[in-house]
């Protein structure tokens, strides 16, 4: 079962490593390299402007994930509606012009949904409903999590490591859990079609430039041992 793949962000500068590096997960990943000015804030102003983009591009994928700010946190960031949904629509379209893959995961990032009060759910529509691919929204911070389980949305991607979302009323709602996670224990649910990352990358300890191998392995024996509880 292919369960492992990552948030986007890297703590590396080399594209060459940074790709290499996520071919190496269940799920390969588009990377985001904020020290080569890949920061959500800044790529959406130059939609398409990735530093591994290019070079991702030339590999195929069964499957593979890739991800783009989301409206909500571009309104909170001070665009208007319509400019937000176009510079995400416009990145997200750079991404998948001429990639090579049978599967797409997209994932909107929101970092800090909990205090949009705009009509998010609406914004998310217009962009899905422009790409074929199944629709993830990751948040960073904590929310009611009540509305995102009865979202239009298919994967929750959040941060196990700090968040129990199981104990909502209206928990999972249907939907696939992205779990963030630093150890097994903050996995609190896994069920078939659900994925692992490590937690949400700046904030996280885990986000150090000469860890990601290590982590990567730290995450690989997690998933086994994930593995092993739902195969009992």
């Amino acid at each position: 079962m292919k369960i492992i793949t990552q948030i986007g962000s890297l703590p590396l500068e080399d594209v060459d490593e940074a790709v290499r590096y996520s071919l190496k997960h269940d799920i390969p990943f588009l990377p985001e390299l904020p020290k080569r000015g890949d920061a959500m804030l800044n790529y959406i102003k130059e939609p398409g402007n990735l530093s591994c983009l290019e070079k991702f591009k030339k590999h195929k994928f069964k499957t593979v994930k890739i991800q783009c700010v989301g409206p909500a946190t571009l309104l909170l960031s001070g665009y208007n509606r319509d400019e937000a949904l176009k510079r995400s629509y416009e990145h997200i379209s750079a991404i998948m012009d001429d990639l090579q893959a049978e599967e797409i995961i997209l994932f909107l990032d929101e970092p800090a949904l909990g205090q949009s009060g705009v009509n998010y759910q609406e914004l998310w529509d217009a962009l899905f409903s422009s790409f074929k691919v199944i629709r993830g929204v990751h948040v960073c911070g904590d929310m009611d999590w009540d509305i995102m389980f009865a979202s239009g949305i298919e994967i929750i991607s959040f941060d196990a490591s700090k968040y129990d979302i199981t104990k909502y009323p209206k928990y999972r709602g249907g939907k696939r859990i992205s779990w963030g996670v630093e150890k097994k224990e903050d996995v609190k649910d896994f069920k078939e079609g659900d994925l692992l990352t490590l937690p949400c990358g700046m904030g996280s300890p885990m986000y150090k430039a000469g860890d990601c191998e290590k982590n990567l392995r730290k995450l690989q024996n997690i998933a086994k041992e994930v593995l092993k509880g739902i195969e009992k």
